[in-house]
Formats: C-alpha cells, sequence, structure tokens
C-alpha cells in the first residue's frame, strides 16, 4: 500500500520488547467498560487537602512555576525537602546540592538508573517490583537479578542470604523498595542494617523508593537506608508528593543524595522531561510543612480502610497478606479454589464487579506471583464498603 513503510526489524526496540501495555492500563479499561468498582490502580479518589490545592491555584494565579521552573527544582520545595529529611531522620541535606525535583518518583527511577548504569551492570531489585523498574532497567542497558520476597507467617519477607547470594562482581546497584508496593511490607532495622553492611563491603550503590513513607502501620516503622553508617555516600533516596497528599496527578518526586549521585541521575533527568509541575512544586513546598497533625490523621484513615477491606477480603474467603505499610492488600487466591491471577483478575469484574491487579505483573519468575492479587484501600469509605459487600458473592 502507498505510504507504509516496511522493514524487516520491528519498530519497538529490543530492550523494551518484553514490555507491553501496562497491566493498570487493561484493568483501568475493563472496570470502566464493566461500570466495576477500580481496587487496582493505585491512586485515591478523593483530593489531597483543600489548602494544599488552593496553594497551587494561588501559585498559578501569581505566576510562580507558569513557565520553566529552574532545573534542579524551585528554591523553596527543594528547602522545604531538605527540611523534611531533617526533622523526620536527622539525615542533613544541602537544598542546592543535594536535592533534586523530578516529575514523580517514576522519572526519579529513570532518571537515576540511567544516569548511573552502563551497559551490562546488574541490579538486584526485590521481587515482586513495581513494573517500572524493569523497564528502566531495561532502558539503561542493565540487568536485572530479581531477589524474591516470600510469603512466611502472613507476611512477604527478605532471605538476607538470598540477597548476598544475588551480587556478583558485575553488581552495580541494589534497588530497595519499602515500604514495599505490592506486599505492603516494610524492612526492618535489622534487615536494612544487614543490606547497608553489604553495600558497604560490596562497594554499591543503592537506589530506594520511599514513596510510601508516610503510610506504616501498627508496630511497623520506616528507617531510611541511608541512615546506616556508610550510606549516606552510596545512597539515591526517592520520595513523592503523590502518594502522602493524594494529588498523584501532580507528579512531583524528589531525590536527596550526595552531590555527586545527584548531579549523575539530574544529568539523565534533564534529558527527560528537563522540568515540569512548576506551580504544583510550591503548593508542594507548603505541603512538606504541615503540622504532625496531618500524617497521623492520614495514616490512621488509611489503616482503618486496611483493615475495613482486609476484614471484607478474609470474609469473602481470601488469603490475606495484613500489610504493614503502603496502601496495597496482596491476597492469595488459592483458598477460592484459584491458582492464575491473571484469569481471575479478568473474570473478577464480571462475577463480582470488582477489579484487581494480578501480582505476576511485578515478578520476573511468574510462577511465584501466579497466586497473588493485589487489591488497593485508597479509596472513600463507601466504595471499598460496596466493593466488599459484592466480593462476598465470592464467598458464595
Amino acid at each position: 500500500m502507498a505510504g507504509m513503510t516496511s522493514t524487516a526489524r520491528p519498530f519497538l526496540n529490543r530492550r523494551l520488547a518484553e514490555f507491553g501495555t501496562t497491566i493498570f492500563a487493561e484493568m483501568s479499561a475493563l472496570a470502566v467498560r464493566t461500570g466495576a468498582i477500580n481496587l487496582g490502580q493505585g491512586f485515591p479518589d478523593t483530593d489531597g487537602p483543600e489548602e494544599i490545592r488552593e496553594a497551587a491555584v494561588r501559585a498559578l494565579r501569581d505566576g510562580r512555576g507558569n513557565q520553566y521552573p529552574p532545573g534542579p527544582g524551585v528554591p523553596e520545595l527543594r528547602a522545604a525537602v531538605a527540611a523534611h529529611q531533617q526533622r523526620r531522620y536527622g539525615l542533613s541535606y544541602d537544598p542546592d546540592t543535594e536535592v533534586l525535583v523530578t516529575a514523580g518518583a517514576t522519572e526519579a527511577i529513570a532518571a537515576g538508573l540511567l544516569g548511573l548504569l552502563e551497559p551490562g551492570d546488574e541490579v538486584v531489585a526485590l521481587e515482586p517490583y513495581y513494573d517500572s523498574y524493569a523497564a528502566c532497567i531495561a532502558m539503561a542497558g542493565g540487568r536485572r537479578v530479581p531477589v524474591t520476597l516470600r510469603p512466611h507467617e502472613g507476611a512477604f519477607r527478605l532471605d538476607l542470604d538470598e540477597l548476598r547470594d544475588a551480587v556478583t562482581d558485575r553488581t552495580r546497584l541494589l534497588l530497595l523498595n519499602t515500604p514495599h508496593n505490592p506486599t505492603g511490607t516494610v524492612l526492618t532495622r535489622e534487615e536494612l542494617a544487614a543490606i547497608a553492611e553489604l553495600a558497604v563491603e560490596r562497594d554499591l550503590l543503592v537506589v530506594t523508593d520511599e514513596v510510601y513513607e508516610h503510610l506504616v502501620f501498627d508496630d511497623a516503622e520506616h528507617v531510611p537506608i541511608a541512615s546506616f553508617p556508610g550510606m549516606r555516600e552510596r545512597t539515591v533516596t526517592i520520595g513523592s508528593a503523590g502518594k502522602t497528599f493524594s494529588f498523584t496527578g501532580w507528579k512531583v518526586g524528589w531525590v536527596t543524595a550526595a552531590p555527586a549521585l545527584v548531579t549523575a541521575v539530574r544529568s539523565a533527568k534533564q534529558y527527560l522531561t528537563y522540568v515540569a509541575s512548576g506551580p504544583f512544586q510550591y503548593a508542594v513546598a507548603e505541603a512538606l510543612a504541615l503540622p504532625e497533625t496531618y500524617f497521623t490523621a492520614f495514616r490512621d484513615d488509611m489503616r482503618a480502610k486496611r483493615d475495613l477491606l482486609a476484614a471484607g477480603l478474609t470474609e469473602a474467603g481470601f488469603g490475606v497478606h495484613r500489610p504493614a505499610g503502603t496502601y496495597f492488600i496482596t491476597t492469595d487466591i488459592r483458598p477460592l479454589g484459584f491458582g492464575d491471577g491473571f484469569a481471575f483478575c479478568r473474570a473478577l469484574p464480571e462475577r463480582a464487579g470488582v477489579v484487581a491487579i494480578p501480582n505476576a505483573v511485578f515478578y520476573d519468575h511468574r510462577e511465584a506471583g501466579a497466586p497473588f492479587v493485589r487489591f488497593a484501600f485508597c479509596k472513600r469509605t463507601a466504595v471499598l464498603e460496596e466493593a466488599v459487600r459484592r466480593l462476598k458473592a465470592l464467598a458464595g
């Protein structure tokens, strides 16, 4: 046909060939098509604090951020990020040389891996992992080496010996995520200390995704790995406003790290978005300075929602792994007589009017994740109550 291009080579480069449309797009489209309640993709169904939304409106009207903001991020936000790290964790960062604002945590991960990896470098990551990790490692030419978190006594646990054995002479970087999506595991102080010792011993860089730092429940504690001996100079810590303040569409994230690491990340970041989210950066600077009562109320609200959904899933017959952090619950579908999470999630909207995500998409070892399904509880209480009511049909 005239105008058609003929080529023996696929259009998509081979590094990305294994990555199709994300499961989130597929399942969200299924929710729309069937009218099901979407507990798949992790975004809240209500906005965050009104005063922070108004701060963004004020910035827009005042002309702050409507043009390109500074490459590293607006000074107000960089100062607020540094103050947050100091106040909460006793970590001191220079806002001018050790803080970089990104287009959400997703860009921070991409820029971190693109800036720090050479082709052939190995990256050890905790499996299951957020789907962008694998794609970003591939785009950087790295090789991912998964270490699988396995269910044990109601939670998913890291085997430190397995982690140690995964490190080779080709390992450049450990990619951590705690609190952990999708399992809800929060790495303990003892586990993090052992990981830090390994990183120092083997001279590894660490990129750590801590976007759920304010969503830890019960007796769990979030401890940044950068706070351990020998780690500050080798760790890139990633944070985000989307999960903490329920403005996921604003895409405001950040990196804190030593100057040389920030420079490496920024060298890649400047050729991705260059800059983003100008007016929202000013609003997030105000959000980070909210009183502790905000963070406590936010955490308490999410814990209540976790408990509501966990109880409903248990009653519906799922095996429930109660999360210590994040706003996701991983469930086991084998008690319901199923073993294939993909088939289960594709049928669930018709069977029960609810959408979930099959955890297998987060695994290289697909069989290890096959029987697990993730539900998000960052929704209005009434929506969760209706989802629980619908899911009870499975028990029948």
